[in-house]
């Protein structure tokens, strides 16, 4: 008797925290994009501010954030081929998050000072916030919660 084989499920989504991991999930990647905060780089500018990152670990990653529109490459020169890079709106998002990232791992190190608030100089702590109402939002009040 031939036994029946069914096709395999389909791959769940990717949660959230993996999808962005998928596409700015390494070291560099991630040192990249707070390179280009500041603005425009080129090649060797970005090089310059990832000491330790090798030639052609810095093209491989560029490429890449290039394809998940991350990066914009510009030419500024055509022989040889020469890019400016810069990052896309997509990419400005993701600055909030690396602040905090960066913030995270400054209390974790003792290294450097927290982010503080200008007028009374307290550590800035972070919060979900709904512009429509105006409010500061916690987890119990959020229609969906992501676990990581």
């Amino acid at each position: 008797m031939a036994s029946m084989t069914h096709p395999p499920d389909p791959a769940p989504d990717p949660r959230p925290l993996e999808a962005a991991l998928d596409r700015v999930g390494d070291r560099w990647s991630l040192l990249l994009v707070e390179a280009l905060l500041d603005g425009d780089r080129r090649f060797g500018e970005l090089g310059d501010a990832l000491p330790g990152i090798a030639p052609n670990i810095l093209s491989d990653r560029l490429r890449r954030l290039e394809r998940e529109g991350i990066v914009r490459a510009t030419p500024y020169q055509q022989r040889p081929p020469r890019m400016t890079y810069a990052l896309t709106a997509d990419a400005r998002d993701l600055a909030s998050a690396l602040r905090l990232l960066a913030d995270w791992g400054s209390r974790r190190t003792g290294g450097a000072e927290p982010i503080r608030h200008d007028p009374c100089g307290t550590p800035l702590e972070a919060h979900w916030f709904c512009p429509t109402c105006t409010v500061v939002v916690d987890d119990a009040e959020a229609t969906e919660t992501r676990v990581l």
